[in-house]
């Protein structure tokens, strides 16, 4: 099927390397228009981001949860947090972040960005305290993920991970 957008999506791939060139504004607006534009459990949108470009505080940040080692040399993160306090479903504010964090992934590729995704929601509580603290993130707000972002200084071929053993078909295992 040639289809620009399934075609994007198939080529996607973690981008660890970047080109040392800041990414406009105008795209990182695109970005967290396309992150605002997931889906969310009776359209709570209980997500909240944080645009870091400060390279200070990316090398710092680089150094938690075992070593964000894309992040240090990226132009871009976007942290995705989260505020379950202010959805009626308390329960899905972590799948709501996932697609606005998903979303932000697939805009990247769109338009010819490189992008990895990291997770922070399983960080270790001193993890965790590092980055509110170097963010002035609120307690009520949990940090979700982190996305990476950038020009690529890398490319990596497509890769094919369709598996039909994993799809089961007419309502049964």
């Amino acid at each position: 099927m040639d289809n620009v957008m399934l075609n994007k999506i198939a080529a996607r791939r973690s981008i660890r390397k970047y080109r040392d060139e800041k990414v406009p504004a105008e795209l990182v607006k695109e970005l967290l228009k396309a992150a605002m534009s997931a889906p969310s459990a009776c359209n709570q949108q209980p997500w909240h981001f944080v645009v870091i470009e400060d390279k200070e505080v990316l090398a710092a940040l680089s150094e938690i949860h075992g070593g964000y080692t894309a992040m240090k040399n990226s132009p871009l993160v976007i942290l995705v947090c989260g505020n379950p306090e202010a959805a009626t479903l308390k329960q899905y504010w972590e799948h709501d972040c996932a697609a606005a964090t998903e979303n932000i992934f697939l805009a990247a590729q769109a338009i010819e960005l490189g992008a990895i995704w990291m997770g922070v929601t399983q960080a270790a509580d001193r993890d965790m305290e590092i980055i509110r603290s170097a963010l002035n993130i609120p307690q009520e707000i949990i940090p979700f993920s982190f996305v990476a972002a950038g020009y690529p200084a890398e490319f990596k071929e497509p890769a094919n991970r369709f598996d039909e053993a994993k799809v089961h078909y007419n309502s049964r295992w």
